[in-house]
């Protein structure tokens, strides 16, 4: 939970208010049956949970605007049509949706098993004292029994001269009755929902504002730059901050978050750093962590670009610099890990998680190893990979750059970090990386040892390392200025970034290998493949999670042979359909299981294309291996199977960046644009297009004569 949300704990009695561009869809102003939907069953649940929930609602003029427009089309002759229409008058509006916006609210939270209660109230009956006193008692009767008060602003007998100009009064729209009941009625909390994620810096969709998680006014009242004004309501964001300041200089934490996402209030109540938070204490709260996402990612580009600039010596010079950094620290970057690694088992974590955590003995220096290898091989940057005469005197060369900024966010493993940043510099490319919390020290010791190791020329800041999870949201809208995000870690973890962002995403979600063992394969040697494809690193994500076998291998005896080997060696084996039976081994509850620890699967197929179709069918599209003698059924497998890897008579283990001789991997991509495999320096390389002239113009191509002659490579 973030610091700033510690206030929840403590929270029980939450005021939600429903904006107009919530509860109407923006495209034709019809109510959102599915949002309204969504936030009905999040007040159940937070009901259920022992919260006493009070909502304030508005919708009532949009939903009777529809009817009347109806209305007076169906009564309107042809003539009268042709006459300009006058705007329907607010006040008739909220007369005529009031009933409808209320039937529905009763409707959804009575499929909920919950009953809502309406109270109509107006700017005049604050006035009165006695009418605040009835008004708390009403509510806590309803509260009482476990039933949502709905409150709106009587709009119809409101006094104010027009609800959507006037903003006079004790309170003005909504969003200020909802801060005035909220103070009124001793709430805890108030959420205002909107149709974005909360207050940016300016009108969200412009590429530069940001999400601000928590106002300062004396630092952001002047900063900030409104966009428009709700075309479906009357506030927008400017009244919702007025309130939010309003009701926080009093006391009250308040909340603005979408309405649009199904959950956002359950967020905000279980302390996730979700939405901007007002709070009379926030100046208190310094440093503020909203300072780093953009900022951090513009000087790793800026340092990128110093780094392009460089000569491939410099360049090759700063990777071993990194790699004697890296050995001169062992000790300390080894008592940092043990460290997390102690923490990890305290804290319970999975012996998977751990295995891919540990640093063992010898692994600083194998990276530092890999990374001298990386220094030595071809210059990336610069190389000229296609060279072309397009007219006489004309020359345009297509030549290998950097894509710019990488977010990297990985999960466990800290030998990683070393990996992707070694590769970063290697290709020239500014770097972001997010590593798992169970791994924070182990990342923070390398973190500092490689940027300590940075030359001036480049700065400190070519790798940033985000230490905060609440980070990750705000990167993930930085498309203008991060170029690519590989994520390494779980499937959720991926599938939840490719849901996140518009950046382009490169990785794979799953690493469901298969062996297949068909009937001609050498059973000594397919028992070397097997095992070593399970137990060389189990957590691996290149490891055998499923081995496929041939039929005829149960009647050789081939099959128990191979069950027995992994048996032996502590593999934990489930069947499918056709094995668990015949070998009486517990069933697999899915073929696409990634068990990244000593079990897998086993299950029989009738032949290579049976297999081949299983792969197809519960695979991954990561790494795949046939083990046979029969050269035409190898081929056959190698062509038809479609993975990012595939294998003949070779261990999946095999399947590695270090291992294909890219030096290092930022990762394994089973997408099937840019880079697929093992991801090298070449996968962080674009392309840039270079001509030379000699004062050539188009003029409409009067004159030019293309040749577009292949012209041959001269590299320096």
């Amino acid at each position: 939970m973030d610091p700033t949300r510690a206030f929840v704990k403590d929270v029980k009695r939450v005021i939600i208010k429903v904006g107009t561009a919530v509860v109407t869809r923006t495209t034709d102003g019809r109510l959102a049956l599915g949002r309204l939907g969504a936030l009905c069953e999040q007040v159940k649940e937070l009901n259920t949970r022992g919260f006493e929930v009070i909502l304030v609602t508005s919708g009532a003029v949009g939903v009777g605007r529809q009817r009347l427009r109806y209305r007076r089309l169906v009564n309107s002759s042809f003539a009268d049509l042709q006459k300009p229409q006058l705007e329907l008058d607010g006040k008739a509006c909220a007369a005529a949706g009031q009933s409808g916006l209320m039937a529905l609210y009763d409707v959804l939270f009575s499929q909920l098993d919950m009953t809502s209660s309406q109270l109509l109230v107006t700017d005049n009956d604050f006035k009165n004292p006695d009418f605040r006193k009835q008004l708390s008692e009403t509510v806590n009767s309803l509260l009482n029994l476990r039933v949502i008060p709905v409150f709106n602003e009587n709009d119809a007998i409101s006094t104010r001269r027009a609800p959507y100009e006037d903003s006079s009064g004790i309170f003005w729209d909504n969003d200020s009755l909802a801060a005035l009941l909220a103070i009124e009625l001793k709430a805890d909390l108030l959420v205002l929902l909107s149709d974005v994620e909360g207050l940016y810096s300016g009108p969200p969709g412009e590429p530069h504002s940001k999400l601000i998680h928590t106002y300062v006014k004396e630092r952001h009242q002047g900063e900030i730059t409104f966009g428009d004004k709700s075309r479906l309501g009357r506030g927008g964001m400017m009244a919702k901050v007025k309130s939010a300041v309003y009701a926080a200089s009093a006391g009250l934490p308040v909340v603005i978050t979408s309405g649009i996402a199904s959950d956002s209030v359950l967020k905000v109540l279980q302390g996730e750093r979700v939405g901007t938070l007002f709070h009379q204490d926030a100046k208190l709260w310094a440093p503020l962590k909203e300072v780093g996402a953009r900022e951090m990612a513009v000087a790793a580009r800026d340092c990128s670009r110093r780094l392009q600039s460089l000569s491939s010596e410099d360049r090759r010079k700063i990777l071993l610099d990194i790699a004697d950094a890296l050995e001169a620290n062992e000790d300390l970057i080894r008592v940092e890990n043990e460290a997390d690694v102690s923490s990890a088992q305290q804290s319970g974590y999975d012996k998977s998680l751990i295995s891919r955590l540990t640093l063992k003995p010898g692994k600083v220096s194998s990276l530092a190893k890999s990374i001298r290898v990386l220094a030595d091989m071809e210059e990336p940057i610069g190389r000229v990979l296609k060279k072309t005469e397009l007219a006489d005197g004309l020359i345009l060369e297509k030549t290998s750059c950097p894509l710019g900024v990488l977010l990297i966010v990985f999960e466990s493993r800290p030998d990683a970090l070393v990996q992707i940043a070694s590769l970063a510099i290697r290709s020239g490319n500014g770097l972001l990386l997010k590593g798992g919390k169970e791994a924070m020290r182990s990342n923070a010791i390398l973190h500092k040892v490689i940027s300590r190791a940075l030359p001036d020329s480049v700065g400190g800041k070519l790798i940033g390392l985000v230490t905060s999870r609440d980070e990750i949201p705000d990167l993930l809208k930085l498309d203008d200025v991060i170029d690519l995000v590989i994520p390494r870690g779980s499937n959720k973890l991926v599938s939840q970034i490719k849901e996140s962002t518009k950046i382009p995403v490169l990785g794979h979600a799953d690493g469901i290998c298969h062996v297949y063992v068909d009937k001609s394969a050498d059973i000594k040697m397919a028992k070397r493949i097997v095992l070593d494809a399970k137990i060389d690193y189990p957590a691996a994500c290149n490891a055998m999670e499923t081995l496929l076998v041939h039929e005829h291998l149960l009647e050789n005896g081939g099959l128990n042979d191979l069950v027995l080997e992994l048996k032996e060696e502590g593999v934990s084996l489930y069947g499918g359909p056709r094995s668990s039976a015949v070998l009486d081994i517990p069933a697999a509850q899915s073929f696409h299981h990634e068990y990244n620890s000593m079990a897998c699967t086993v299950e029989i197929v009738d032949d290579v294309r049976g297999a081949i179709d299983h792969i197809h069918h519960h695979g991954s599209s990561h790494t795949d291996c046939i083990i046979t003698e029969d050269h035409q059924v190898a081929e056959f497998f190698l062509r038809q199977v479609d993975s990012a890897a595939v294998f003949h008579n070779a261990s999946l283990r095999f399947c590695d960046g270090a291992r294909f001789g890219l030096g290092a991997e930022v990762g394994i991509s089973t997408s099937r644009i840019h880079a697929r495999g093992p991801v090298g320096v070449e996968g962080l390389l674009t392309a840039r297009w270079i001509l030379r002239g000699s004062g050539q113009v188009v003029d409409g191509d009067k004159g030019v004569v293309y040749t577009h002659k292949n012209l041959p490579l001269q590299q320096d």
